[in-house]
């Protein structure tokens, strides 16, 4: 028989040493496949960082991205618009004149009242004794006065009688006694009068305080606060102490305050139109005029006080509201230029005007009229020069500027020619 060896027979391969095969070259593929993947990674990212690089360089090396404009005339007038503030016509503060306890209250907050009408009574107990006691005073001077008058008659018949008899009949010493009873009898008659007078005076005072347990409104108006209820005690006077009874306003006409900038303190002259809105009445324009300015600069502020008065029929404007207060001012012909395209610095203002090579040279500027948003300038720049606005403090004089052509850039704003 033919024997097999089975260590040399392909046909019987180990399986272990198959398998440990196969795991060798699948881990040499892996290698590979990392190693291949690490440097596509490497290679990316050398690129990309170069990329940058040079975009930076390219960056760094071009000139700065500015927006323009072009310096124009101010125009025939100019709209200056600031906030205000409402007033009330008159406002008044009510306090009581008399102590005493509230009996009633007529009127509340948002009441509109007349002038004299009621608000509130007041009971006053120690005023009313007080006025009692004093009119009895004043009938017991009156009774005074009377017993006076009657004694100094008797005082004058007397003395007409010893002073008209023969001498001899009574002796000078008696005459002389009933002349200084009758000049007694006068002086007593003058000091009861001069009394009656004092207490008239006295429960005329009480009188009129009475009149005050009437609490009345000063003139027509509406009533904005009310600090009172029934059974209070209230104190005459208007001292930290005392607590008010009312607030009474009269809202028709209105004063409305504003506080303008000493630029433009010139203009503002009594007569000047004033429009006049709120945020919360939409599609409303109130019309006044400046009725009176304080004729002096507020050294904190540097701001001008003027009132502008305006007819309010309807009561749609109340005291305390914001508003935005606009005047049509008179132009002077100078430059003007947007706020933005101001630089301050140490030595004052200037502005960046761009030359035909788009170099930026530094002009220094004088403001003649601030107005917000925009400034007229007096001296410095003319119309058609160009303007580079919210300078970069990076950009020096002399450097070369791009200008820029996105849509943020002003309308009036070419490019300088070259």
């Amino acid at each position: 028989m033919q024997s097999h060896d089975p260590v040399t027979n392909p046909s019987h391969a180990d399986p272990v040493t198959d398998a440990g095969n196969k795991i060798r070259r699948f881990a040499l593929i892996l290698g590979i496949v990392l190693i291949a993947g690490f440097l596509i990674v490497h290679f990316r990212k050398s690129y990309e960082a170069g990329e940058v690089a040079r975009g930076t360089a390219q960056t760094s090396s071009a000139p700065p991205l500015v927006n323009v404009i072009t310096v124009r005339q101010a125009p025939a007038s100019l709209a200056l618009k600031l906030p205000g503030a409402t007033a009330a016509w008159y406002e008044s503060t009510i306090y009581a004149r008399v102590d005493g306890y509230v009996a009633t209250w007529t009127a509340d907050i948002g009441d509109t009242v007349k002038k004299n009408q009621v608000l509130a009574t007041i009971d006053t107990p120690d005023l009313d004794a007080q006025l009692a006691a004093a009119l009895a005073k004043l009938k017991s001077d009156e009774a005074q006065v009377q017993a006076a008058q009657a004694a100094q008659r008797l005082a004058a018949i007397t003395y007409e009688r010893w002073r008209d008899s023969p001498k001899g009949v009574v002796s000078e010493q008696e005459r002389d006694s009933t002349k200084s009873g009758n000049e007694g009898a006068i002086a007593h008659l003058n000091e009861a009068k001069a009394q009656l007078v004092i207490d008239e005076a006295v429960a005329e005072r009480y009188r009129a305080l009475s009149k005050f347990k009437q609490v009345t409104a000063p003139y027509d108006g509406k009533v904005i606060e009310r600090q009172i209820d029934i059974g209070n005690l209230v104190t005459a006077g208007s001292t930290a102490n005392t607590t008010l009874l009312y607030k009474v306003a009269q809202n028709d006409p209105m004063r409305v305050f504003v506080d303008v900038p000493q630029s433009a303190a010139t203009d503002m002259n009594p007569g000047v139109a004033a429009s006049i809105t709120a945020s919360n009445i939409p599609d409303r324009v109130f019309i006044g005029k400046i009725a009176r300015t304080a004729d002096a600069i507020d050294q904190r502020a540097r701001t001008l006080r003027v009132e502008v008065d305006i007819p309010n029929p309807k009561q749609i404007l109340v005291p305390g509201m914001y508003v935005d207060v606009s005047f049509e001012l008179p132009t002077r012909g100078l430059p003007e230029v947007p706020a933005a395209a101001l630089v301050f610095r140490s030595s004052g203002p200037q502005v960046a005007v761009v030359d035909k090579n788009k170099q930026v040279r530094f002009h220094p500027v004088t403001i003649a009229r601030d107005n917000g948003n925009s400034v007229e300038i007096g001296s410095g720049i003319k119309a058609g020069d160009v303007l580079a606005v919210n300078v970069s403090s990076q950009i020096a004089e002399g450097d070369t500027v791009e200008i820029s052509q996105s849509k943020e850039s002003p309308a009036n704003a070419p490019a300088p020619k070259n």
